[in-house]
């Protein structure tokens, strides 16, 4: 019998995958292992067979395959469904994060909308095929990755078992639907994010005679002020995409110093910089270091670090005929179909960047994913259910 949506869902919301996004913290509930060993009993469950790509120590990827009514080796189409596994921490949630709750018509609990909701539906979607077996199916692959909240670390891994000689994937998908909080709209473009370190040194002193130091975080006061006048006046006008706007860059967090009584002889903050599909992220990393650079005279005591996430924006130039007969099958189902843009990235890049067509779907809004009482509207996961299963039988 196919699976449930609700039943795997909820199953999916009781086991814990919070991502630590780069904190020392230790713990049961981090990182996605409880997540991945559910996921390969599952698929031993429906006969598939499956993979699991070791990323870093209880962080796998895992990929389940099902063949179509002509097998990828001898040119059928494949198709890959994929959902992340990882959820954003729980600090601050007003419900019981891993008691998956219903009530008027929703699921509540941490990764009910982002994206559990969306991995549910697949799962359920997968199950039914493997069950029915339809004529005119697609193969399908279904890819569950790690670490997307906190640097995208899994998905860009996954082409290694169809490029590294594994041999479990014959050849790259035909097409890739990454399931995220779309509002059951299918969404073609989002911007790409680059985030990096500022670091401004200077010499400790006592607080009673602070000139005979030298105040770093009064240097980083000047970092943040050309950056203010970067984000305001020149990225507005470095270009402009139809479905996403224009690029940004934002400050998100600053630190220094050790007490009041100090003076400070370090400061650093973090940069977010959001890019368009066509940007290339480190020209626009070295295009931010230079603007700054001329700000403060070229001041050696200001140091940026590389950056430690980039992850280029997704095109809607490769997925427009894919795009439009998935939006026709969603208007089948009542809804809008809508081709999108969005603002927040995505897994999707993992594979739009290899050349394969790739669009975001998925129930749930992007206003309910990592709030305080997490939810996702019942009726949209029976309806995303649907759509993707009768997409995925190829009609």
């Amino acid at each position: 019998m196919p699976l449930d949506v609700m039943e795997t869902l909820s199953d999916l919301v009781r086991l814990p995958s919070v991502n630590p996004m780069g904190r020392d913290v230790s713990g049961d509930e981090y990182f996605e292992y409880q997540v991945t060993d559910y996921l390969e009993r599952l698929f031993d469950r429906l006969g598939l067979p499956w993979r699991r790509q070791t990323i870093e120590p209880r962080r796998e990827n895992i990929v389940a395959r099902l063949d179509g009514d002509v097998p990828a080796e001898d040119g059928g189409t494949m198709l890959m469904f994929e959902a992340h596994q990882d959820t954003v921490p729980v600090d601050g949630m007003t419900i019981p994060p891993w008691t998956p709750t219903i009530r008027e018509g929703r699921v509540y609990g941490r990764g009910a909308c982002d994206i559990k909701g969306g991995m549910a539906c697949m799962l359920a979607a997968l199950s039914r095929l493997a069950e029915e077996r339809p004529r005119g199916r697609p193969t399908l692959v279904m890819a569950c990755s790690v670490n997307e909240e906190h640097g995208f670390g899994g998905a860009p891994r996954i082409h290694e078992l169809w490029d590294g000689g594994s041999g479990f994937l014959p050849r790259a998908p035909d097409a890739v639907i990454v399931a995220e909080p779309t509002l059951l709209d299918v969404v073609v473009a989002h911007k790409g994010a680059l985030r990096w370190r500022c670091h401004a040194h200077g010499r400790a002193g006592h607080s009673s005679q602070p000139q005979l130091g030298d105040n770093a975080i009064y240097r980083m006061a000047r970092v943040l002020e050309s950056l203010e006048r970067y984000a305001r006046d020149v990225v507005p006008a470095l270009g402009r995409h139809p479905l996403v706007g224009h690029p940004t860059l934002s400050v998100g967090l600053i630190s220094g110093g050790v007490s009041v009584n100090t003076v400070p002889d370090r400061c650093m903050i973090e940069i977010d910089r959001r890019v368009l599909p066509a940007e290339n992220p480190q020209a626009a990393l070295e295009h931010v270091k230079a603007f700054v650079a001329e700000s403060v005279a070229g001041d050696p005591l200001v140091e940026q670090e590389p950056p430690y996430l980039i992850s280029s924006g997704l095109s809607d130039e490769l997925s427009r005929d894919f795009a439009d007969r998935l939006s026709s099958t969603i208007r089948r189902y009542g809804g809008s179909g809508r081709c999108i843009g969005v603002p927040y990235g995505t897994d999707a890049p993992a594979f739009s960047s290899r050349g394969i067509p790739t669009v975001v779907f998925g129930p749930g809004s992007i206003e309910q994913a990592h709030t305080a009482d997490e939810w996702v509207a019942i009726d949209q996961l029976l309806t995303a259910t649907e759509i993707l299963y009768e997409f995925a039988c190829g009609r």
